[in-house]
């Protein structure tokens, strides 16, 4: 008896065609031009496009439109965490971490 091949994996949700689709496509281009313009804030793209916020994050999800975050100095994956450049007292050093003081040195 000969075993059947497993069957494919489902593929993603075709491009819909028609007047549908396009307005689909429209929205989500709209969407991803707005919030470029504004420079990856869904509050202030939300409030561009007269929507919620949380509609426009509903669209978002439906329409697959991802953000990468914007650059910025507190999105660095340096090791540190929360330091923003190189002033500062110890010229930019990591600061030594500190243990939380044992029980009987709490006040």
């Amino acid at each position: 008896m000969a075993v059947a091949p497993p069957a494919p994996a489902p593929a993603p949700e075709p491009k819909r065609h028609g007047f549908h689709g396009a307005v689909s496509e429209f929205k989500r281009r709209l969407i991803e031009a707005t919030l470029a313009q504004a420079g990856g804030n869904r509050t202030r793209a939300a409030r561009a496009l007269g929507l919620q916020r949380t509609y426009l994050l509903r669209l978002m999800r439906e329409f697959q439109v991802r953000i990468p975050p914007p650059p910025g100095p507190w999105r660095k994956s340096n090791g540190t965490n929360g330091d923003h450049g190189a002033s500062g007292e110890n010229g930019g050093a990591a600061r030594p971490s500190r243990e939380p003081p044992a029980p009987s040195q709490r006040v």
